[in-house]
This record gives structure tokens, C-alpha cells and sequence, in this order.
């Protein structure tokens, strides 16, 4: 079974969004209120029998159940009653919003961290229709032009009690994948449909194969990679820093609530959502750059909550190396080239041409000279290098037909790679990317 999630720009008139804005709002008192039972119920369990909570806690009694998922749905259909505004929204999109708590819950359980939140007026921003009997779309008409120069399909899509709304099919949907599921989401640039496709197929794991190629990430340079080539990184928010200060301050001159206020806030919104378009176009533009040039990519396995912190952190997250990993990850699994990490200790310390050990470096030196071979190559080359030959060494240690050979005569035709590495591969892990299909559209955003 494979699933596919596609994004597409919707059109809806004035009171189709005035419903779904009211829909989006009453999901969100939805999930604040069960959210707020399930507080009270672990607050009230915390204090002794016999002693009362420093803090005010609400009194409830011991034999009252968790209110999980199941019991605040049926709760649900009785609020129905007392609420009118809430028999408007359809069923099973307040039955989402339970959902979507439930499944915060069960986050937190399983990661130790991150009690879920309320969420304030405006941060609910999509709902879902879980289920269609038939093909929401409908109504095909002439193609139109976009603003990218290409053609377009203009259709409709009819959502329940919503009523149809014109949709911009720019990419057309893959023969043999049926709608399942389709989610509305609010952004600032507009309203958007993410359908939810799906195909009784099955797809076989990538095999090793091909030329392997090792890519080294930084700040100076956003990517290098083992053959010399060195990727420019862009300053995504660095260079929009600036604007986005004097719209922040227009907006601490502006009165709370007030319509310019608003104003203010869309403008902000607007900018960071382009930011995030730019930057998701450059990581899918360089993933497929990369796709082109040999059939294995191997990247370090890096520890992305330690470079998040600390001075260079705002450059860290502008570069959002784990974004560009997970990209990475979708492109090598969509056109078939075997993507794996391995262990990123040492890789900047040892020399590719003889393995020696040349020491720490500090951040300053940009040049990898070892004394031992007198090599010499840029140092963000030589450590993608050094990954290069970590992951295709530990890859060929379990083919047997080319285990003898050079690294870069790779093959794997019908073999069965064995991952993680078990001893006898030089002590370095091997981390093998599983091919689950990443949620949200591939397609790249044009800048503005």
C-alpha cells in the first residue's frame, strides 16, 4: 500500500470561507476543551487523599475514568445538543481534532516531553475528511495558463456541506491512486486541498548501486560533496532579517486588535511563509542535483538538537539541515538512489587519501593538509570524502562480488544489504533510510 500526499491551491467563495473559518474555530475550542479535561483529571490525581494541592485543582471523583479518546467522543454527540454551533461542522472533522489531541498524547508519552498546548485564537489552522465514498473531484474544464508559464487543470472539488470549490490541479493525479482523504489548510497565501492518495502497490527498497557519493554539510559552504564540487548557501532569513525587524516594529506601534494591526499581522505571516518557500525550493532543487550525479548518497548522521543551540544557532536553523535530510531522503527514494547516514565522528580529523589522524581543527582552518601523504583539499571536501568511504566501504562488506574492487565500481544487482553494520567494518554504523513516503507535496515553490 502506498500513500502519496498531494497539495493544491483552492478557490472558495466568500461564505464557503466564512464556514470553513468557523469550522476551523470551533475545532479549536474542540481540542482546547479536551485538552483542558484531560489536565484536570492528571491535576487532580497528583496530591494525596488525605492533603490538599498547594495549587487549586478541580475536585473530581476517584472512580471517574480517563477521559481518552473513545469517552470524550461519545461526549462529543451530547455536546452536540447543548452546542447548535457545533451539529454545523461535520462530524468527523470534530472527531479529528480528538484525534489530533490523542495523538499528542501518545507523542509525549513515547518521546518523555511535550505536554500538548491550548491553542490561541488563529493556530488551528487545517481539518481533515477522513473518508470519501466517491471521487471528491469533478467537473474538468480547460487548462489554464499559470504564472510559471505552464499549464493548469481548473476543476472542482466538492467537499461535504462545504459544496464544490474550484481547485488548480497544476500536476495531474498518477493513474491507479485514488482520493482517501483530504485535508483544508489555511495558510497566508490563501486557501489549500492536500489529498491524501493512495495505491494497492508495493515498492521494493532501494539496493546499492551505482557511483557513491558523500556530502558534508556547513555553514560556510550548505553542501559539499566528495567529487570537489561546493554548494553556495543561501541566506534565507538572514537577508529578509532586516524587513522582517521593521514590519515586527510597525506592529508594536500598532493598537492590539486593531484593523492595521491585522494588517501588520499578515504582512509577517505572508514573509515567513515565503521564506519557508524559498528555502523548501532550494533543499528539492539540490536533492535532485545531487540524484543526478551517482546512484548512493551517503550524509552524515548528525545530532541536529546540538547544532540548534548555542551562537550559530540562528544560522543553523536558516540552513535547516534536518529539513534538507528528510528531502533528501523522499528524492533518493522517489528516483530510486540508495541513501543511507553514517557515523559523522571524525570525519573533519582523518585523511580520505591515507586514513591518518590529523587533529582538531579549529572552525577558522578551512584547509585539510596531512602531514603523513601531504594531501591536500578543502576541509569540508576531504570530510565528505572521508563519509564517502565510510558508507561504500561498510556496504561492500556484504558484496561479496565486489568486496575485492574499487569503491567506486559499486554494484548491487539482487543482493540483500545487511543494516545497521555488525562488527568488522572499521567500527562505523551504517543507518539505512526506511522508504516511508514523506507527507506534504514534493513540488517546489517558486520565490516571489
Amino acid at each position: 500500500m502506498l500513500n502519496l500526499t498531494y497539495s493544491y491551491r483552492i478557490y472558495p467563495g466568500l461564505d464557503q470561507q466564512a464556514q470553513m473559518l468557523d469550522w476551523l474555530e470551533q475545532c479549536r475550542r474542540v481540542y482546547n476543551y479536551a485538552l483542558a479535561e484531560r489536565k484536570d483529571w492528571t491535576g487532580s490525581r497528583k496530591c494525596p487523599v488525605n492533603a490538599c494541592s498547594i495549587r487549586q485543582e478541580y475536585i473530581i471523583p476517584a472512580d471517574t475514568p480517563y477521559p481518552d479518546y473513545y469517552k470524550q467522543q461519545n461526549a462529543l454527540t451530547k455536546a452536540k445538543e447543548a452546542i447548535p454551533e457545533l451539529k454545523a461542522v461535520h462530524s468527523q472533522v470534530l472527531q479529528d481534532a480528538l484525534k489530533r489531541l490523542d495523538k499528542s498524547f501518545k507523542s509525549m508519552q513515547e518521546r518523555g516531553f511535550g505536554f500538548p498546548r491550548f491553542k490561541k485564537f488563529g493556530q488551528y489552522r487545517s481539518f481533515v475528511f477522513p473518508q470519501f465514498k466517491s471521487n471528491p473531484l469533478s467537473g474538468f474544464e480547460t487548462a489554464v495558463a499559470t504564472t510559471r508559464g505552464t499549464r493548469a487543470t481548473r476543476c472542482l472539488i466538492k467537499l461535504p456541506k462545504i459544496g464544490a470549490v474550484p481547485i488548480n490541479l497544476h500536476r495531474p493525479i498518477p493513474d491507479g491512486f485514488e482520493v482517501k482523504q483530504v485535508r483544508v489548510v489555511f495558510k497566508p497565501s490563501g486557501w489549500y486541498a492536500q489529498l491524501i492518495l493512495q495505491a494497492d502497490i508495493s515498492v521494493p527498497d532501494v539496493m546499492p548501486q551505482g557511483e557513491p557519493i558523500g556530502i558534508d554539510l556547513g555553514l560556510e559552504k550548505f553542501l559539499a560533496v566528495s567529487t570537489g564540487e561546493l554548494v553556495e548557501r543561501p541566506r534565507f532569513f538572514v537577508d529578509l532579517q532586516s524587513k522582517l525587524r521593521w514590519l515586527q516594529r510597525q506592529l508594536r506601534n500598532k493598537k492590539k486588535g486593531s484593523a492595521n494591526y491585522r494588517k501588520i499581522q499578515a504582512k509577517i505571516r505572508k514573509l515567513h511563509e515565503h521564506i519557508y518557500n524559498v528555502r523548501r525550493e532550494f533543499h528539492f532543487l539540490t536533492a535532485h542535483k545531487l540524484c543526478d550525479q551517482a546512484g548512493m548518497i551517503l550524509a552524515e548522521d548528525l545530532n541536529l538538537k546540538a547544532t540548534s543551540r548555542g551562537m550559530l544557532a540562528k544560522h543553523c536553523l536558516d540552513a535547516a539541515w534536518g529539513g534538507f535530510l528528510e528531502i533528501l531522503k523522499w528524492v533518493c527514494w522517489k528516483r530510486g538512489v540508495y541513501f543511507a547516514r553514517v557515523d559523522p565522528n571524525g570525519t573533519s580529523q582523518t585523511c580520505p587519501q591515507c586514513g591518518a589522524h590529523t587533529g582538531k581543527k579549529e572552525l577558522s582552518e578551512r584547509v585539510h593538509h596531512c602531514s603523513e601523504c601531504g594531501y591536500t583539499t578543502d576541509r569540508d571536501v576531504a570530510a565528505a570524502q572521508v563519509v564517502m568511504q565510510r558508507g561504500a566501504e561498510c556496504t561492500a562488506a556484504f558484496l561479496p562480488e565486489v568486496a575485492s574492487g574499487r569503491v567506486g565500481s559499486l554494484v548491487a544487482v539482487g543482493q540483500t544489504v545487511i543494516l545497521p553494520v555488525e562488527e568488522g567494518c572499521l567500527g562505523t554504523p551504517l543507518k539505512q533510510e526506511t522508504p516511508t513516503v514523506r507527507k506534504g507535496s514534493p513540488r517546489s515553490t517558486r520565490a516571489w
